[in-house]
């Protein structure tokens, strides 16, 4: 049996592991020549929400990212304005340890092959065909394209191309598969109606700040510097698409983390006014470059799904990460990418799709964000388990818990432990 996934960050990286540990023939296409995609300038993990649904992967038997996640963190247990014991893996390290155990797992990993149309006949896709003309089939496929690019959705939804690490001058443009199988793509809301979001946060030079803000970073992971009075700007935290982090702390505050660069929590920038801050006089920035004038603009092209992650209209193609909803994280994409994978080879076995129960925050989470897109202001709200609206729901609902037995025993009473573990070919 061989799976096909396109586009390998967090969510194609997810699926890839479920599906092999399922026992299929698992291949990988990402257009850049590197994985993970935002995960090499994201970094932040177990905060909030995300603490619970990390152990309920692991309890259902795909923790594999995490666990290397955690092996990478920096920093454990830190806690910034609206996040507690947040961990942060360090991105110079985390794309190099992922692809290797992928690579060790057996998956087939094909780099700079950029994916642009697909063969069907009915609602089965038979293969894909490549930017350079080349055909494979597959059996089953799994789309985790995101929702970022082409360079111009940038310019009209946002200010331009950022240069971020998405890249997509050198790379081309992101595709949208479901949408060339005649699926028409849903489009996140602002509130004022415009289309997209901006990435939420900026790469700065560790090396570029003053020597008493590293030490704090190394020491602490978090430094909290106040933003000239005239520079405040409350109204910027409407574009953002990290809505767990659009609170007043994050408009007059600088929040650096520390990731192995300086991670900067807001979208962008002005560099001649970030430089203002004491501290910061020589900073630069590494992703993107262009962070003192924009961001990558997110949330462009969501495939309409039903809960067991299977694009609806289609029957051999599931989705995952960005592509299957508005979501924000990369927990978020290794939860729904994970079950993308699984039952992708169920499919293809003939076997029940898995659809995980609301019991679950992972489960929660997935049916909650679907039923969210049919209603007046669910195109207009992102769904995390680290803050914003989803985050006060599990607290409301009693899934949110930092109590790992209390986890694996909620997993365990659904008959649910190692599921994603099981050999099933």
């Amino acid at each position: 049996m061989k799976v096909i996934i396109i586009g390998a960050g967090w969510a194609g990286a997810a699926a890839a592991i479920t599906a092999k540990k399922a026992g299929a023939d698992v291949t990988i296409y990402e257009k850049t020549d590197m994985i993970l995609g935002l995960g090499n300038v994201g970094g932040i993990m177990r905060n909030n929400g995300r603490f619970t649904a990390a152990e309920e992967l692991i309890a259902l038997g795909s923790g594999d990212l995490i666990n290397i996640t955690d092996a990478d963190s920096r920093h454990k247990n830190i806690d910034f304005p609206g996040h507690k014991h947040a961990w942060l893996y360090d991105v110079n390290k985390i794309e190099a340890d992922v692809r290797d155990y992928l690579i060790n797992m057996g998956i087939k990993i094909n780099l700079i092959k950029r994916v642009v149309d697909i063969k069907k006949n009915n609602k089965t896709i038979e293969g894909i065909f490549l930017s350079d003309g080349t055909y494979v089939k597959g059996d089953v496929f799994v789309e985790t394209t995101g929702s970022t690019g082409p360079m111009g959705n940038c310019l009209r939804y946002g200010n331009g191309c950022s240069m971020c690490i998405l890249r997509c001058p050198a790379f081309g443009p992101r595709i949208s598969l479901s949408q060339r199988a005649g699926i028409d793509d849903i489009k996140g809301e602002r509130e004022d109606g415009s289309f997209g979001a901006f990435s939420g946060s900026c790469k700065l030079a560790k090396e570029s700040l003053s020597p008493d803000i590293v030490k704090e970073l190394d020491d602490k992971g978090v430094v909290v510097l106040k933003i000239p009075p005239e520079d405040i700007n409350l109204d910027k935290l409407k574009i953002k698409v990290c809505q767990q982090y659009a609170l007043k702390e994050f408009a007059e505050n600088v929040i650096l983390l520390d990731t192995g660069n300086a991670k900067l929590m807001t979208s962008f920038y002005p560099l001649e006014k970030l430089r203002k801050i004491p501290g910061l006089e020589r900073v630069k920035y590494v992703d993107p470059y262009a962070g003192g004038k924009g961001n990558s603009i997110r949330y462009l092209s969501v495939s309409p799904r039903t809960d067991d992650m299977r694009v609806k209209g289609l029957d051999n193609l599931f989705c995952g990460g960005e592509k299957s909803g508005l979501f924000v994280g990369h927990t978020e994409a290794i939860c729904t990418g994970s079950l993308a994978g699984c039952n992708a080879v169920r499919y293809a076995l003939n076997m029940p799709l898995l659809i995980l129960p609301k019991q679950t925050t992972i489960g929660d989470i997935i049916s909650y964000a679907n039923y969210k897109l049919l209603t007046e202001d669910g195109i207009k709200t992102r769904y995390t388990f680290a803050g914003a609206d989803y985050f006060k729901r599990m607290q409301e609902t009693g899934l949110y818990t930092t109590d790992i037995d209390k986890i694996k025993n909620r997993i365990e009473n659904l008959g649910l432990t190692g599921i994603f573990d099981k050999k099933l070919i």
